[in-house]
């Protein structure tokens, strides 16, 4: 019994591994910061960032220039200041300092989803050139090198990024 169950599992060991040798696995990589550097839509992309960055620090700088001039009109004048005027004056300088604080937090979030907003259709472009090149060129697998998902390239592995920027008409 232990010798029929022996020579099935090496029956079995050998289909499996007459299989897995047939079996093609084609394996590329591309590298997709290098095509983002060069896609004409990031130069756009990054020039209405920089815009909207610097509408964000205009606010800010207006939101600190109220706060300095607040500060310095308080300092002034605060020996002569009632003790409710004192306390109105402080509480509107707390106010604002919180207004900033939540402020700059805020913008930080927003200028990430502004970035996020601009870049998805460049990157869902790149996505759809590396799933088309990928497919005409029989892949099993692309992977990314930009990403660092990839722990080991072979000196024979496979690079469709010459390709996948052709698919998108870019040098």
């Amino acid at each position: 019994m232990k010798r029929v169950f022996k020579v099935l599992f090496l029956g079995v060991a050998l289909f499996v591994m007459s299989g897995v040798a047939q079996a093609q696995v084609k394996i590329a990589h591309v590298n997709t910061a290098e095509i983002l550097d060069v896609m004409p839509d990031k130069a756009k992309a990054e020039s209405d960032l920089e815009k909207y960055y610097g509408e964000l620090q205009n606010q800010l700088q207006a939101m600190a220039k109220e706060y300095q001039t607040k500060m310095q009109d308080y300092q002034a004048n605060q020996a002569t200041m009632s003790n409710l005027v004192k306390q109105s004056k402080e509480k509107e300088i707390v106010d604002l300092e919180t207004r900033i604080t939540q402020f700059q937090a805020n913008a930080e979030q927003e200028f990430e989803s502004k970035r996020a907003e601009l870049l998805k259709p460049i990157l869902d472009k790149i996505q759809n050139a590396i799933n088309l090149v990928g497919k005409e060129k029989g892949y099993t697998y692309v992977l990314d090198l930009a990403t660092g998902a990839t722990v080991y390239v072979g000196t024979d592995a496979i690079d469709c990024t010459k390709d996948v920027k052709a698919k998108l008409g870019i040098k």
